[in-house]
């Protein structure tokens, strides 16, 4: 018992459709991976941020409580935008960072998809 000849043509033609796309369907696979690209950006980003904000929170939390030049004159509002600063200087740099990454991806997959054509 095998597969009817008609359906197997169907499925060999529609497998088959699918490796050779036109020039629309390549430029939106190249908009949807720059999409998925910005997501990635900002997930790493915040995953960073998130790590950098608990890595400069904990040695400055202990120093104003231990140092007596920080306890004098750390208010709270320094405290923050020392932890802050530095977890946005994480995301940015860790966002960048994968943007260029992924857009070099993809300048090399347009490339190649434009020496098939």
């Amino acid at each position: 018992m095998g597969i009817p000849s008609e359906m197997r043509d169907i499925w060999v033609n529609k497998r088959n459709s699918f490796i050779i796309a036109s020039a629309l369907e390549d430029q939106n696979a190249l908009n949807a991976r720059r999409k998925l690209c910005n997501q990635e950006s900002i997930r790493e980003g915040f995953k960073n941020a998130t790590i950098a904000a608990v890595v400069s929170a904990v040695p400055t939390l202990v120093a104003v409580r231990k140092i007596p030049w920080a306890k004098a004159n750390l208010n709270y509002t320094a405290q923050a935008l020392i932890i802050s600063a530095a977890s946005i200087a994480a995301f940015f740099i860790t966002a960048d960072k994968t943007t260029l990454e992924c857009a070099r991806r993809n300048a090399l997959l347009e490339d190649a998809l434009r020496r098939q054509r």
